[in-house]
C-alpha cells in the first residue's frame, strides 16, 4: 500500500503547530462546536469588522475537542483571506484555517468553499492578495479528504467526487485545465509585489517560507507553484472516478488542443514535466505523436505502438516554425523518452485501474497486466531506432549535435530497460 502515492504525502503543509498532540482523553471524545459563549464573542468581533479580535478568538477556541460551524470558516475564507487585506491579517488567516483543517478536516458537508468562488477568484482580473493562499488551501482540503475517503474506499462520498469528477461535473475539470495553462503560459497568475526583491533571493527565502515572507516572491515563482497545484486538481480527478483510464481520455482531448498552441517549447516542457498523472501524460503525449504521424496507427498505447511513433513521427508543432530543424527532433526525442517513462509507470503501478482494484492489485502483489503488442524484442528496438537515424542523417546529415546523440543513446537504453 506504500507504493500508493496518496497515502505518501504529508497531510496539512506550510503549518508549524505546538501544544496540537493528541491525548488520550480528548482522542475518545467526540469533537464538538465550539460552545455557544464563546461563539457569540465571535460573532461580535465578526460583526464590528475587528479582524485581529476574530483571529485571536477563533485561534484560542479551536482545538482538538472544538471546532467553529461552516459559515465562521466560510466567513474567515470570503470575508478576510480574499478582501483586499495585505501581511500579517493574510499569513495569520491561512494559518488559523490550516490549523482548523489539520484538528478537523473539512468534507463534503463541511467544506467552506465551493466552485463558485474558486472560478470567480481565479478568473478575477483584480488578483486579491490572497488568491494564492486560497488556492493552497483548496488543494489541501481536496487533498486530505480525497486521502481519508480513499482509505475508507468511500471515494463517492469525497470533495473532490463533487467537484472534480469527469462524470459529474467535467466543466470544472476542463476550468482547470484553461487556468493551467494560463498559468504556463504566464497569462493567468502573478501576484502583486510589495517590494523589490532579487530573483534568486526571493525563490531561495520562499521555499522555507511562511505565508508572509512568500508575498515578495517574483510572479514567475507563484506561476510555478500555481502550475503544481493544478496539476495536482487534475490528478485528483483522473483518479475520483472508477475508471482512471476513461477520464485520462476525456482529460487529454481538452489540454490537446491547447498543448498544440503552446508556444515555447520550454512552457509545452513544464506542462508535461510537472504532470503528476503518468496516466495522463501517457494519454496526451499518445494524441501528438498519433497527430504527428505520417500514417496514423490503430494500435492501442503500448510498446509497439511507441516504437511505430519512432518510425513515423515528425514533431512540428505551430510554433516551430522558426525554430532550427535538429531541435524539433530533440523536442520529439525528449518526449518520446517521456512517453515509454511513463507507459512503464502505467503499468508496473497498475495506474489504468480504479484506486480501489489497484489497493487490492498491491496487496496480491499481482504482475503487471501486459498486452500483446507490449511484447516486442531487441531486435525491433534495434531495427526501429536504425530506421529513425536513417531519416534524421537524411534531414540533419552527419555528424548528429551532441543533444541529439545523447537523447538516441537515452532512448535505445530505456527501451531495453524496460522489455527487459
Amino acid at each position: 500500500l506504500n507504493k500508493l502515492h496518496y497515502f505518501r504525502r504529508s497531510g496539512v503543509q506550510h503549518l508549524f503547530l505546538q501544544g496540537v498532540a493528541p491525548n488520550r482523553e480528548t482522542q475518545q471524545r467526540k469533537p464538538e462546536l465550539i460552545p455557544s459563549g464563546k461563539l457569540s464573542m465571535v460573532h461580535t468581533t465578526m460583526e464590528e469588522n475587528f479582524l485581529e479580535g476574530t483571529l485571536h478568538f477563533l485561534s484560542e477556541f479551536v482545538s482538538r475537542q472544538h471546532y467553529p460551524p461552516k459559515e465562521i470558516i466560510s466567513h474567515l475564507i470570503r470575508q478576510i483571506l480574499l478582501n483586499s487585506h495585505q501581511g500579517d491579517i493574510l499569513k495569520d488567516t491561512y494559518m488559523l484555517l490550516m490549523k482548523i483543517q489539520m484538528l478537523h478536516p473539512a468534507n463534503a458537508a463541511t467544506v467552506g468553499w465551493d466552485w463558485t468562488l474558486l472560478k470567480y477568484i481565479m478568473e478575477d482580473q483584480e488578483k486579491p492578495p490572497g488568491r494564492f493562499l486560497f488556492l493552497q488551501y483548496v488543494v489541501q482540503t481536496l487533498e486530505d479528504d480525497f486521502q481519508q475517503n480513499l482509505r475508507l474506499r468511500l471515494l463517492q462520498k469525497s470533495i473532490a467526487k463533487k467537484m472534480l469528477s469527469c462524470d459529474k461535473c467535467f466543466n470544472n475539470v476542463k476550468e482547470v485545465v484553461e487556468w493551467l495553462v494560463a498559468a504556463v503560459t504566464g497569462f493567468g497568475f502573478s501576484q502583486p509585489q510589495p517590494q523589490e526583491v532579487t530573483s534568486s533571493s526571493a525563490e531561495a527565502r520562499a521555499e522555507h517560507s511562511s505565508p508572509d515572507q512568500a508575498e515578495v516572491a517574483p510572479p514567475a515563482f507563484f506561476a510555478q507553484k500555481v502550475i503544481l497545484l493544478l496539476q495536482r486538481m487534475l490528478s485528483i480527478a483522473v483518479e475520483v472516478d472508477k475508471s482512471p483510464n476513461c477520464s485520462s481520455c476525456k482529460i487529454a482531448d481538452v489540454i490537446f488542443p491547447f498543448i498544440l498552441n503552446i508556444p515555447l517549447r520550454s512552457q509545452r516542457e513544464a506542462f508535461l514535466n510537472t504532470m503528476e498523472s503518468q496516466l495522463l501524460r501517457c494519454k496526451l503525449l499518445e494524441l501528438l505523436f498519433q497527430h504527428s504521424c505520417d500514417v496514423p496507427t490503430t494500435l492501442p498505447l503500448s510498446l509497439a505502438k511507441i516504437l511505430y511513433f519512432l518510425s513515423h513521427s515528425s514533431m512540428l508543432l505551430q510554433y516551430q516554425d522558426d525554430t532550427a530543424t535538429w531541435q524539433r527532433w530533440d523536442e520529439m526525442l525528449q518526449y518520446l523518452s517521456l512517453l515509454l517513462m511513463s507507459y512503464q509507470n502505467v503499468i508496473l503501478e497498475h495506474l489504468r485501474s480504479s484506486l480501489n482494484d489497484r489497493m487490492d492489485l498491491i496487496i496480491q502483489k499481482a504482475k503487471p497486466r501486459l498486452q500483446d503488442s507490449d511484447d516486442i524484442s531487441h531486435v525491433d528496438i534495434q531495427l526501429k531506432i536504425e530506421d529513425l537515424i536513417s531519416r534524421m542523417q537524411q534531414v540533419l546529415g552527419q555528424p548528429f549535435p551532441l543533444q541529439i546523440t545523447e537523447k538516441l543513446c537515452m532512448l535505445q537504453e530505456l527501451f531495453l530497460i524496460v522489455t527487459a
